[in-house]
């Protein structure tokens, strides 16, 4: 049947069911499209032959909304949605959002903090003898005992706190259909789980795990001492790999959790078959009324070709949820998706994005993956490219050829993440001259992230040389063509191992360059990652050297601000934090200078300026000279900008 699957008992009743299979809930609304994991998770067990009814964002004050769908046969998998709950509640400051771009008309609030928690409990009362798996981000990050920004301490494993039966980590497509045929065969408990790689789940010892296994330090013990929660986040990553990982053991009180090793990877074929099946690659109907869900916008016109990114950012959870190793859909398949979206109503002819987590990698990095996979304590990217990176964007290029012929297709651009780094590593610039020419809407965004090598060191990244050589042949190849085009470089405040020095440092830069970012993203902490564990732990888990971290409001507002210094509304701080850090020099009238003294200001040796200087500098414009003035691309021979 080509439609929605039922949200409701009087749909249901309309297909013929007086039950369904599994009972499906999710703290998203109810998108019907390949970028969401509800979607994909639902129509895989479609597909497969069982009966799924979706829940979306019920009421969580009791258990009716779900005791209204009846008692599902199998069980219940629940996800709080696209991403962790907490991340769509809060900013990094803390705050609470007022909207939600994955709740119909943007609505904030129709989803609790901590929504796979709460949704499990309320499972759990409404069908008391039911099994209940959780999944999906939040879940997945949370598995171990993790650190909690918004709580600032130490939480057990969301399984424990939750009270499910087990939970999927990672992508699950291979998880859920050998726990569903488990289940209908009747196995229950840990014998429905114990065999299933990508799952986690309570035992009472560790006599019967099935896979070779590792003992990292129990929540007890992380909870008492942060050098044992950084090593315990150093083994969790170490064996994150679907090659050569161990099942992990962690102790929870008088239960031991048990995480088998992560799933294997979809090959061609089967992320073909996926993406091939029926979904209607929208918003359930239902929503229309209520104007809609913003997140389709994003989405609706854009196409996943590839999952995985062995980039694998310290900050970033991707390393941690989907993996280093790179699946890809075949050509075909993709150009398949590429032709149904041109048949849409809505489409103007404009594919908006042909990416992924990290749009240019279509294989893995290099041979050795394949047989050993990933390297333990290297990285394909960084410090520096790896000598056996094999960087080659000949297979995406064909791909993207192949679809700006696809008729109805105006242009196709890209607009995930590209790894620049990885691209240049490539010394073949036929990829480049066809993004710049083809394949980029004015803008081209790219993620350095900070100037300071010494915070890149942290975070993960190769050092900035790499992008200033990116940016000087971004500028030639847009000279060569005749392009205008800008990059537009996203920047990050705060994190673990930056200093007010790093930050000052980088506003130099942004001076020296002519650019000032309208938005600059703090560093957030998510459940998880290398860089959270940094931040909690004041302790770098790659080495287990101390590492500085900026906590204080005050430290955190300096960083965020100094990246911004053209802001006239930022100047107070600005001075605040150069005064901190001693760095009164960059008070004056030089081009240099990130402050220009006001009248009866004093600052030192410089108090009032000299004979001939400007008595009163103008303050500028929020944003300073138009962004067209101050992006890369040729100006009298030499390469400047963004």
């Amino acid at each position: 049947m080509s439609d929605f699957l039922p949200i409701s008992r009087a749909d249901m009743e309309a297909r013929g069911w007086y039950y369904c299979d599994f009972l499906l809930v999710t703290g998203d609304a109810y998108i019907d499209h390949p970028s969401f994991g509800t979607a994909i998770i639902s129509r895989v067990l479609e597909h497969a032959g069982f009966r799924v009814a979706i829940l979306s964002q019920p009421n969580f004050t009791d258990e009716r909304d779900f005791t209204a769908m009846g008692r599902p046969r199998y069980g219940v998998l629940i996800n709080a949605g696209n991403i962790d709950s907490m991340v769509a509640h809060y900013t990094a400051a803390k705050k609470r959002r007022h909207d939600d771009s994955y709740t119909p008309g943007g609505v904030g609030g129709k989803r609790p903090d901590r929504a796979v928690t709460v949704y499990s409990m309320l499972a759990r009362r409404a069908f008391p003898d039911t099994p209940i798996y959780i999944g999906g981000l939040e879940a997945s990050l949370r598995r171990f005992a993790h650190y909690d920004y918004w709580s600032d301490q130490v939480m057990p494993s969301v399984l424990s706190a939750s009270g499910a039966d087990g939970l999927m980590y990672g992508m699950s497509e291979r998880s859920v259909l050998e726990l569903a045929k488990n289940l209908k065969a009747g196995k229950h408990g840990a014998d429905a789980v114990r065999n299933i790689r990508g799952m986690v789940y309570l035992a009472h010892d560790a006599e019967d795990v099935p896979f070779p296994f590792v003992t990292c330090p129990s929540y007890e013990d992380v909870i008492q001492s942060k050098e044992a929660y950084a090593r315990s986040v150093k083994m969790q990553y170490d064996e994150a790999d679907h090659v050569r990982g161990k099942a992990i053991i962690q102790a929870h009180g008088k239960r031991v959790l048990i995480q088998n090793p992560p799933s294997l990877p979809l090959n061609t074929q089967e992320m073909d078959a996926i993406y091939a099946l029926p979904f209607m690659r929208t918003y359930h109907p239902s929503y229309e009324a209520l104007g809609g869900v913003p997140a389709i916008q994003e989405v609706q016109f854009s196409i996943i070709h590839n999952r995985g990114c062995f980039g694998a950012c310290n900050f970033c959870a991707l390393a941690f949820h989907q993996g280093r190793y790179i699946s890809a859909r075949s050509h075909d398949s993709v150009v398949h998706e590429a032709e149904q979206i041109a048949q849409h109503p809505d489409f103007k002819g404009y594919i908006h994005d042909v990416g992924g987590p990290t749009a240019n990698f279509r294989a893995p990095s290099c041979k050795h993956q394949e047989k050993h996979g990933l390297c333990v304590n290297k990285r394909c990217l960084f410090p520096n490219a790896c000598q056996n990176l094999e960087a080659d964007h000949r297979d995406y290029l064909t791909l993207l050829r192949r679809l700006r012929q696809v008729r109805g297709v105006k242009k196709v651009f890209v607009r995930s993440g590209l790894r620049y780094d990885y691209m240049m590593a490539d010394n073949n610039d036929e990829f480049f001259l066809e993004l710049v020419k083809h394949h980029i809407s004015g803008q081209l965004k790219v993620a350095p992230e900070h100037m300071s090598d010494n915070a890149l060191y942290y975070m993960g990244k190769p050092s900035f040389s790499v992008y200033e050589k990116f940016r000087e042949r971004y500028a030639r190849i847009n000279e060569k063509l005749g392009k205008k085009q800008y990059l537009v470089p996203y920047l990050m405040s705060s994190h673990p191992g930056a200093t007010l020095q790093d930050a000052i440092k980088m506003a130099c830069y942004l001076n020296k360059v002519g650019y000032m970012p309208q938005q600059v993203q703090d560093f957030y902490p998510t459940p998880g990652t290398l860089s959270t564990a940094m931040y909690y732990t004041e302790i770098d888990p790659r080495t287990m050297k101390p590492v500085y971290v900026a906590k204080t409001a005050e430290e955190k507002a300096m960083q965020r601000a100094l990246l911004q210094w053209r802001r006239p509304d930022k100047r107070p701080i600005i001075a605040a934090a150069l005064r901190k850090a001693g760095r009164e020099d960059l008070v004056g009238f030089g081009k240099e200078c990130l402050i220009r003294p006001l009248p009866n200001e004093h600052w030192g040796k410089r108090s009032e300026p000299r004979r001939g200087e400007q008595r009163r500098a103008r303050p500028p414009k929020h944003g300073g000279k138009s962004a067209a003035k101050h992006t890369v691309g040729p100006k009298k021979g030499k390469h400047t900008g963004r």
